[in-house]
């Protein structure tokens, strides 16, 4: 384990101020150069060696409309089906290249989702389990859930939720079967004070306090134009590891801003996670 440590330590030494900036990014086609990961649709393709992500929810969000699964969230009723369907859609998304699926939902039924909602936890959990089954890499989302809010963050750039207990436990489920991601939302909850999750300091040790060890990604930070240009040293600060961007442009320059973190060694802790959340899905 010490041994571990101490080749881990070196690898991140071994980063010079740009490349650990740019290690904690997530970006669509074009990314900067040395992000972390690259979000693909299908027809795109990131460079050799890029850890590749795409939303492969199922039903109306597939960025591979050609690839499983085949149903949406809402129509599964077996956990067995969902473990089944994570697996092959896992093999696939690994056969195309991309090594990590944003999913599953575990945000409670009822939400805005509508059919992106698993009827229960265990459904997701199942579906988490079999990508990793599969070979890919599973990013529960969206903690701590939207299952309470009454839009999705998706339409509306300022939406409320209450974090609730039987939402969380959807996680909880997650985490103990190993999920290496977990995305938090841009919601706001009055538990987390006046910042969005994603920005919000509490967001992120509720969710250490679960238990997970993993990577935590941000939603997408491009959710108003242009992304103030605070909040991906805050959303770091606050405890994120990846900072998410459908927009390149907000991308390339929150690269730019995490440097003179990554001077300070503020980046350390998040680009070791990063690198072995990479070892493991790139390729």
């Amino acid at each position: 384990m010490a041994l571990a440590a101490l080749l881990a330590a070196a690898a991140v030494a071994a980063l010079s101020p740009e490349q650990k900036a740019a290690l904690l990014v997530v970006s669509r086609p074009p990314a900067p150069p040395g992000a972390g990961g690259v979000l693909v649709r299908a027809g795109q393709r990131a460079p050799a060696g890029t850890l590749t992500l795409a939303d492969q929810e199922g039903g109306t969000v597939k960025a591979f409309p050609g690839l499983p699964p085949w149903l949406a969230a809402s129509r599964y009723r077996s956990d067995r089906r969902a473990r089944v369907d994570g697996a092959s859609t896992g093999r696939a998304l690994r056969a195309a290249g991309v090594g990590v699926d944003l999913a599953p939902v575990l945000d409670a039924a009822g939400g805005p989702l509508g059919t992106r909602h698993f009827r229960r936890p265990s459904l997701g959990v199942s579906f988490a389990r079999g990508l990793l089954e599969g070979g890919a890499g599973a990013c529960a989302k969206h903690f701590p859930g939207l299952g309470s809010t009454a839009v999705s963050t998706d339409d509306r750039p300022h939406v409320d939720g209450v974090v609730r207990e039987r939402e969380l436990n959807g996680f909880r489920a997650a985490i103990r079967t190993g999920v290496p991601c977990v995305m938090i939302d841009n919601a706001f909850y009055r538990r987390f004070g006046p910042l969005r999750a994603s920005l919000a300091p509490r967001a992120y040790r509720l969710l250490r306090s679960l238990g997970f060890d993993g990577v935590a990604i941000t939603d997408s930070l491009s959710i108003v134009e242009p992304t103030p240009a605070w909040w991906p040293a805050a959303a770091i600060r606050a405890g994120a590891d990846m900072v998410l961007f459908t927009n390149p442009r907000d991308a390339s320059v929150a690269a730019r801003t995490l440097v003179p973190l990554a001077r300070r060694g503020e980046l350390d802790e998040h680009v070791e996670r990063v690198l072995a959340f990479r070892a493991r899905f790139v390729g």
